[in-house]
């Protein structure tokens, strides 16, 4: 039975979609593959790590039949890569095999039965519903997804807290030693409701969001978020657990402060970069009357100084930082300056920018 018949670019722009959350290697072998169902004209892509599920759809049906089956997912977006730009491509299933076709290439690949696919059940009813522009919630991810923590065993941290509250969306990321908040406004009120999404989820939303003004569509329920936007529909479970009191974090009423350009500091920074080591990121910033004076060293007593002009004119401060903490935030913004402001050595800085009141990323001090 022939399932597809069309262009190669219209076939695998839908399988790319779905296809990022696949693992290579799973206990359930069938979780590398992808279910392809067809009626008619409308073929169905769905993949899932039966944490979260992505689907989505396309016209490219051959024939009126219905059919259903899975495959593996990479294989078959490798084999269409290469295959050239402008070709056409058939996929017909015989024998339990899927024959992909493109002129004068032809790929045998293994299949498994769609009845064994496991996928997510939706929730049956979700508690809020919020709607606003795709680049709006890009951007929103974009100011904090990378101080998200990476498999801790603070589970709750590998995530991101997203709060609907009144006419705002507010999203938080921590991993322990930064955090990032940010906050936009919606057409909408919302009654109170706070949950932790999934890394991987955000970093797959981060994939496939555009920056464009079409609307996304976020439900939420007790255990589950759904996002539909473009004809793509992810539905993720939500982290169990009580995100950290990110309001007692973030500091208020530092008098010591100074603006300067995000690049010259980003340019320095990673100039100091260098001199570091691979398990010690620590460099050491002197802020003093009009000058801010960065310097690193390693275990072979190199050394690295980069001193940068500031209008400031606060108490001299000696302190350290983690230089990663402080090019992640550099590197996600797009602001032309940035804010730093200062307590002591031995307390949190907090970094902001003029342009957008709604964002704060504070980095805790490290000891060099």
């Amino acid at each position: 039975m022939q399932l597809v018949k069309t262009g190669r670019d219209n076939l695998l722009r839908p399988l790319q979609m779905v296809s990022g959350i696949v693992e290579r290697r799973h206990t359930l072998p069938i979780l590398a593959n992808i279910l392809i169902k067809k009626d008619g004209h409308a073929v169905s892509f769905l993949s899932t790590d039966t944490e979260i599920q992505i689907q989505t759809s396309a016209e490219v049906g051959a024939g009126d039949d219905k059919a259903a089956i899975t495959v593996a997912a990479r294989k078959l977006v490798d084999i269409l890569r290469a295959l050239p730009d402008s070709s056409d491509v058939s996929l017909t299933l015989l024998d339990r095999r899927l024959t992909v076709q493109s002129g004068k290439s032809r790929f045998s690949l293994q299949t498994l039965s769609a009845d064994d696919f496991p996928t997510v059940a939706e929730a049956s009813a979700y508690e809020t519903h919020v709607e606003l522009p795709q680049k709006a919630l890009k951007a929103l991810f974009g100011m904090v997804h990378f101080a998200m923590a990476q498999q801790d065993i603070r589970y709750y941290l590998n995530g991101l807290l997203l709060i609907a509250d009144g006419k705002t969306l507010s999203a938080v990321a921590t991993d322990g030693h930064r955090l990032a908040y940010c906050q936009i406004e919606t057409d909408q009120t919302y009654e109170r409701n706070e949950v932790i999404v999934p890394r991987k989820t955000i970093l797959e939303l981060q994939r496939l969001l555009d920056d464009t003004d079409d609307p996304v569509h976020i439900d939420i329920s007790g255990n589950q978020i759904k996002f539909s936007f473009s004809g793509i529909e992810l539905i993720s479970k939500l982290v169990e657990g009580k995100f950290p009191d990110y309001t007692r974090v973030i500091p208020k009423g530092y008098k010591n402060h100074f603006t300067i350009p995000r690049e010259q500091l980003q340019r320095a920074l990673q100039r100091a970069a260098i001199m570091t080591s691979d398990k010690f990121k620590g460099i050491r910033c002197i802020v003093e009357t009009g000058s801010l004076k960065i310097s690193s060293t390693n275990t072979d007593q190199e050394e690295a100084i980069e001193e940068l002009e500031i209008d400031y004119t606060g108490n001299s401060i000696d302190i350290g930082f983690n230089v990663t903490y402080l090019l992640d935030i550099l590197s996600n913004q797009k602001s032309d300056n940035i804010v730093i402001e200062l307590g002591d050595a031995n307390s949190s800085a907090l970094i902001t920018v003029p342009d957008n009141p709604h964002f704060k990323y504070v980095v805790m001090p490290m000891r060099i």
